[in-house]
């Protein structure tokens, strides 16, 4: 049997297309990696590269998504930056946008943070702690 090599994407929902890209771009990261108009009868669709081989498409539709959190009371789905400093770096980017954004927590295995995106959806930004 095949080796599975991680999750490919991760797929949002969106009234507001260009409002979330530039939140995941220009505050979290993340890089475009193609955009796609829409046509009858597929919606428009971005795709952004948020590490080597992982990627975020967001689907603009009409109906706002849910942003309500997972049964842990976190985002339920998260994005990893390198370090603690690169942590509290976002984390600083994000709290001078405007957007809202927790402490940075301690968990046996990394470091996390949950922020909301500019539709209010949960997403939790994390960095593994070194293993000993």
């Amino acid at each position: 049997m095949p080796d599975l090599h991680g999750i490919n994407h991760v797929t949002l929902s969106t009234t507001d297309l260009d409002r979330l890209v530039a939140y995941y771009t220009d505050l979290l990261g993340a890089r475009l990696a193609f955009e796609r108009a829409a046509t009858p009868p597929d919606p428009r669709v971005a795709v952004l590269d948020v590490g080597e081989n992982d990627h975020l498409m967001i689907v603009e539709t009409a109906t706002a998504p849910t942003t309500g959190l997972d049964p842990l009371s976190r985002a339920g789905w998260g994005l990893r930056v390198g370090t603690y400093e690169e942590l509290h770096e976002v984390r600083e980017r994000i709290l001078g946008s405007g957007n809202p954004v927790a402490e940075i927590e301690t968990l046996p295995t990394q470091w996390t943070m949950t922020a909301r995106d500019p539709d209010g959806r949960p997403v939790d930004i994390r960095a593994h702690r070194p293993r000993r």
